[in-house]
């Protein structure tokens, strides 16, 4: 009955969208879900919008569930609708390319419920008791969280128990759902895993509309589908996440190469100290090129002090460049007498500048958290909500040295609008059997361009130029036999696609045609074309079937 009701309904919306009748839709809000349908013009222009401030697309309504039965309801419903009707679920908004948008169908909202439950309760946020509140079991080691909950949110509850998760983002305002539909990569990626790598179960709604829930033992084959499946077998509404205890603080050391060979080198024997014990080893590796030492001193904080900036004039940088390693140890009060003398050991094996040792110490959560101060700042000057034309890439090993001439070195030139990412992974903590793609190698980088489109008059900062030079980086890859492979992933054919899956096409294929047949999910991935508007029959068997295939 819900079912009809909700079809009905988006019938008539289409029906208003399409020819523009005024009609008052809040009688059509409450279909069966316990949370709220919104046709609000502000809601639906939310919706259409996302991080990349490159597309947008303005959805038929937005949900904003309560519960994982309200997102399987109306996936249910789509699945049985005869007008192709798509779903996208949304966490923070935080995708580039319109990755959760869709114009045929309805947003999920799976992030800030209990804020709209506060609205209307007329409550204090923190006084509404939710699902996705996230529930900590100490003993277990382990988190259950809403597949919408932000991973901050996940930090501040874990730490409340002296927990917290293994693998993180650099940015912690994402969802948990977004990031494990991707993979979810930081400096500790190279111990730990991603974040795919440290789920133990999953609660998640198929294209079909069944919610399951799954793991290594049950449902595995849509388990490992959804982790890093790009949303396209189904939504997660919960996700059981691996933590561990906590440190206290966190000893924060950058250091600087002017030698592309020596800043790699130092970077890949960090990282194949993994699994060593927690003395003997680095908690975080990451590094940042620097083409403009404008960067340097004035990105993510104010790590170099203003008083003694860095001036890429006073090093002899590699062709204008240098490699900026970032470093971290974590402690806590039992550890605190001994920690300078590990960090110094692991110094001395190392061939950075010796003259560029910078070091900060601060509580874990702040290090955790400092992408989000650089946030504030941005936003207090009107430069965060601007394009976004971020590009990332995975290189192999074997080719980073080429990629460092032919883009660092060259298409990139001498300035930048943002931080670009550079360190390296061990792919033996990636487990195969998720749908994410890597490069074929057992050292494989990360390199990510983190841009933002800047309207000041300089043409090197337009959002044209820096789409221009993504471009020129594929060519570049393509032409040069570079295996690599894009993160956060972006194409316009399905051509394209089947390339980036390479040997894993068929597989992704299968999968898509086992969990989300009529293609509803996560249209604005543009990996499938979007659902058909055949008619749908329903069988005698409560099965659906079409007249033509």
């Amino acid at each position: 009955m819900a079912t009809n009701k909700f079809l009905l309904t988006f019938a008539i919306c289409r029906l208003i969208v399409t020819v523009g009748l005024t009609v008052d839709p809040t009688e059509l809000l409450r279909l069966g879900v316990d949370g709220q349908l919104s046709f609000d013009p502000a809601d639906v222009e939310r919706a259409s919008l996302d991080f990349g401030f490159m597309n947008q697309a303005k959805p038929l309504a937005v949900l904003h569930p309560a519960s994982a039965e309200d997102v399987a309801r109306l996936v249910k419903a789509a699945y049985g609708s005869a007008h192709g009707l798509s779903v996208s679920a949304r966490g923070h908004g935080h995708s580039i390319n319109g990755q959760a948008q869709t114009t045929n169908g309805v947003v999920i909202e799976m992030s800030g419920w209990r804020r709209k439950a506060a609205a209307a309760a007329a409550q204090p946020e923190e006084e509404v008791e939710d699902a996705s509140r996230p529930r900590v079991w100490e003993k277990e080691r382990y988190v259950d969280v809403w597949g919408g909950e932000l991973w901050i949110e996940v930090l501040r509850e874990t730490l409340k128990h002296g927990l917290a998760p293994k693998s993180w983002t650099d940015y912690l305002y994402l969802s948990i759902g977004g990031t494990l539909s991707n993979a979810g990569i930081s400096g500790q990626t190279f111990n730990h895993g991603p974040q795919i790598s440290n789920v133990h179960e999953l609660d998640v709604v198929t294209g079909k509309g069944e919610l399951l829930t799954c793991s290594e033992e049950k449902n595995s084959e849509l388990f490992h589908a959804v982790l890093g499946g790009l949303g396209q077998f189904g939504i997660i509404t919960r996700a059981r996440i691996a933590i561990e205890p906590a440190p206290q603080r966190v000893r924060w050391i950058r250091v600087l190469y002017s030698n592309f060979s020596a800043f790699t080198k130092d970077q890949e024997f960090l990282i194949s100290l993994h699994g060593q014990p927690a003395p003997q080893r680095f908690d975080y590796v990451e590094g940042f090129v620097i083409v403009d030492e404008g960067l340097i001193n004035n990105w993510r904080s104010s790590f170099f002090s203003p008083r003694n900036p860095v001036k890429l004039s006073s090093i002899n940088a590699d062709g204008g460049v240098l490699y900026c390693l970032e470093i971290t140890k974590n402690y806590d009060e039992s550890t605190a007498e001994t920690i300078d003398q590990e960090i110094e050991a692991l110094l001395k094996k190392l061939d950075f500048i010796p003259t560029s040792v910078f070091t900060t110490d601060l509580p874990y959560v702040d290090f955790l958290d400092r992408v989000h101060k650089a946030e504030l700042k941005l936003r207090s000057k009107g430069l965060w909500d601007v394009p976004h034309p971020w590009f990332n890439i995975f290189v192999p090993k074997s080719r980073i040295s080429d990629f460092d001439k032919g883009v660092f070195k060259s298409i990139l030139g001498n300035k930048t609008s943002g931080p670009i990412l550079i360190y390296p992974m061990n792919k033996a903590k990636w487990d195969q059997r998720s749908s994410v793609v890597t490069p074929d190698e057992d050292v494989f980088y990360l390199v990510a361009l983190l841009r933002s489109a800047l309207d000041n008059g300089d043409e090197t900062h337009s959002l044209e130029y820096l789409k221009h030079q993504n471009r020129q980086i594929l060519r570049f890859c393509a032409e040069a036999g570079i295996k690599a492979k894009q993160y956060l992933p972006h194409y316009a054919t399905q051509e394209e696609w089947v390339d980036h899956f390479g040997d894993k096409w068929a597989q992704f294929h299968k999968r898509k045609m086992e969990f989300d047949p009529r293609h509803i999910l996560a249209t604005g991935q543009r990996i499938f074309h979007p659902p058909s508007i055949a008619p749908y029959i329903r069988n005698n068997n409560n099965h659906m079937s079409t007249a033509s295939s």
